[in-house]
């Protein structure tokens, strides 16, 4: 069975930032049935799911600020009033310098498991390039903080090196999200622009399929930047995925 589709809402962010409520019903329009918050613009935990229960959609998951102990009371009151359990947040690139700091970065993760695990969430961290252009970065900050896991993106892995469908398989059921996200993946040039999904280098089904078999409860369409209009992305990369039966949508 396809596995349900979502958006990250950082990828519309400068129209969200001019219409939040406008972006939402478009996103619901293309047959969108989830979202992926990346800040409220504005809006309370309150004002955004009555938004979302009238268009129509649900959250998957949200990026939040995990690490820092006094932001945690209101990523937890947001995170019930809006009816998401997938909590998202990662590290920099000065994170991965040295095991020192990439210890400090697992102290940080295991501190936000231990408060909202018991509470009944769950923690990933989202990768950039920097956790796989050398060996072991990434896999020693996840092998530091075994109760968190991967919310992999599958083109920053491309361009740090791996190989995305390796690094599904190798976490497996430990990964409840993956980031959808196509493009050049040119390791020469970080600010090349993305592409709809299909349009790029990545190998989209097999990183689906590798997804099916790992258990993933949901693919999350982003992009970071396009060279096109960001709407017509966001809906081309949908329809990709949809008419191939590689994610579950609204239609």
């Amino acid at each position: 069975m396809a596995i349900p589709i979502s958006v990250q809402l950082y990828s519309l962010r400068d129209a969200a930032a001019k219409d939040f409520t406008g972006v939402l019903k478009s996103v619901a329009q293309i047959g969108y049935p989830y979202v992926e918050f990346a800040g409220l613009h504005n809006k309370s935990a309150k004002e955004v799911r009555k938004l979302i229960d009238d268009i129509g959609l649900k959250p998957s998951s949200a990026h939040v600020a995990l690490f820092d102990p006094a932001a945690r009371a209101k990523v937890e009151d947001e995170a019930r009033a809006l009816g998401y359990t997938h909590l998202v947040s990662g590290f920099g690139k000065d994170d991965f310098a040295s095991e020192d700091k990439i210890r400090a970065a697992a102290d940080k993760v295991n501190a936000a498991v231990n408060y909202f695990g018991p509470k009944g969430f769950t923690v990933s961290l989202h990768n950039h390039e920097w956790e796989f252009s050398a060996p072991n970065k990434g896999d020693l900050l996840l092998e530091l903080a075994p109760k968190a896991g991967p919310q992999l993106d599958v083109y920053w892995i491309k361009f740090g090196g791996a190989d995305p469908v390796d690094v599904i398989k190798r976490y497996g059921k430990r990964t409840h999200l993956v980031h959808i996200k196509d493009g050049p993946a040119n390791s020469k040039n970080r600010d090349l622009p993305m592409t709809a999904v299909g349009q790029g280098q990545i190998d989209i089904p097999g990183v689906v399929r590798a997804a099916e078999y790992a258990g993933v409860e949901f693919l999350i369409v982003e992009l970071d930047r396009c060279g096109t209009d960001m709407l017509q992305a966001v809906a081309d990369s949908y329809n990709y995925l949809t008419s191939r039966s590689l994610a579950k949508g609204n239609r």
